[in-house]
């Protein structure tokens, strides 16, 4: 994912993972990526995919409009030069502050996929994501989603969840639902932070600082965000499969139906995801944004070449190999798989490193949906659709007072004619 303005922003988010990396670059001239680095990047990105049928390119920030429509015309002409006829997909992580009709028109021209970052209804969504002088941003958000709207762009939503918004799992979902495109993505807000006594030190820290740092106040409890997954998850099970698209939700599934996760924090590896900032230096993840996760510079080393490092095959395997042992022997590690190692700052009851910060929650809600996962994966598997589902739990809860799975001697409603425990109501790994 590029990032064509750095961590330059035109808000000012109080849970920014991103905003303060400007530190990192103290002597910055340019506000844009400049076009070497620009025509690099898309010659570059388009050789390494190019065994793909498909060539796909994703733009963030701070705030990727900044970098101006002028900026993106380039890219796409670039992107024509050089892909050779194959299929080129753009996506683009925004605020919204910023479009207009132009802006829309030019991504419905070029087929763009938009995330658009809204948190919910206002009074959670103006809580923490404010403009530089401390105006809440709700209304601009909407008022740029009418105009995604208006113009068919396709867009989803990408929806913090921090501490306060994890208190209001019905409300944030319904809202998202009625106003949204029917795709929401949900991201948990977790951040430590050490009071720094030099104005240039980052603040927010990797996982393996040795700093007493300290969860911030914004950031959303491990149990708060498990019970928040659970309660819109009950909404979803009810009301939306198939018509709305919860990506954790899809991301369940596959793993219940045994595919290779879609998201890179629910790999065994991962290392995929690597950041090009505005000058061309590439890191390992935009969660590792720091000196000791610097790959190079695709100005003077290609892309290829430091994505098939050794450092950065190093980071995508540790991953894996510092996942714990009380991981290792957990139920839903099958799902899980330890998570982002982003979050891993926490220590096991036997004191091992390497703790996934959410853990409860993921417990907790990979341990809940298992049943209806397993429903799920079984439809599937019959080429039946998943939103028989919907069906499957009012008849439970319609003639078990409430139950929303059968007795494990129950005939399995999946009408495999075996027993409920022998068929869907299995433990462990679909």
């Amino acid at each position: 994912m590029a990032k064509p303005v750095g961590s330059a922003c035109n808000l000012r988010c109080t849970y920014c993972f991103y905003l303060e990396k400007h530190k990192l670059y103290p002597g910055r001239t340019e506000p844009v990526m400049p076009d070497a680095v620009l025509e690099a990047y898309i010659r570059q990105n388009i050789e390494v995919q190019r065994r793909l049928p498909e060539i796909n390119f994703a733009w963030q920030g701070g705030e990727p409009t900044l970098a101006g429509l002028d900026f993106f015309r380039r890219a796409v002409a670039l992107q024509k030069q050089y892909a050779d006829g194959k299929p080129v997909n753009n996506a683009l992580q925004t605020n919204g502050i910023l479009i207009n009709d132009e802006w829309a028109a030019f991504l419905a021209e070029h087929k763009f996929l938009v995330g658009l970052s809204l948190d919910g209804p206002e009074r959670f969504h103006d809580t923490y994501r404010r403009d530089p002088i401390d105006r809440g941003t709700f209304r601009r958000v909407m008022q740029s989603m009418e105009i995604l709207k208006r113009n068919e762009v396709d867009f989803n939503i990408l929806a913090c969840v921090n501490r306060q918004t994890a208190e209001a799992p019905e409300d944030v979902y319904r809202f998202l639902r009625a106003h949204g495109s029917g795709f929401i993505q949900f991201i948990p807000i977790v951040e430590r932070s050490i009071q720094t006594a030099k104005e240039e030190d980052l603040t927010l820290v990797p996982p393996d600082d040795p700093s007493d740092a300290k969860v911030t106040e914004w950031s959303v409890r491990p149990r708060d965000y498990g019970r928040f997954l659970e309660k819109v998850f009950d909404l979803w099970v009810r009301e939306d499969v198939g018509t709305v698209f919860v990506q954790l939700f899809d991301t369940a599934l596959e793993a219940w139906m045994g595919y290779e996760p879609s998201l890179c924090f629910f790999r065994d590896c991962c290392g995929d995801a690597m950041v090009l900032e505005y000058n061309g230096d590439l890191y390992s993840c935009d969660h590792f944004v720091y000196p000791a996760h610097l790959l190079g510079n695709l100005l003077e080393t290609p892309l290829i070449d430091m994505a098939r490092s050794p450092q950065q095959r190093a980071f995508g395997e540790a991953k894996r190999d510092r996942l714990p042992e009380q991981c290792r022997a957990c139920p839903v590690r099958f799902a899980c798989r330890g998570e982002c190692p982003k979050h891993r700052f926490l220590n096991t009851a036997d004191g091992e490193p390497g703790l996934n910060y959410l853990c409860e929650a993921y417990t907790h809600f990979f341990t809940y949906v298992d049943p209806y996962m397993r429903f799920m994966a079984n439809e599937l598997r019959n080429r039946r659709p998943p939103a028989n589902v919907m069906e499957w739990v009012r008849r439970q809860e319609s003639g078990t007072a409430g139950r929303t799975i059968p007795a494990p001697n129950d005939p399995c409603p999946c009408g495999s004619g075996r027993k409920y425990k022998k068929c869907c109501g299995t433990t462990g790994k679909a």
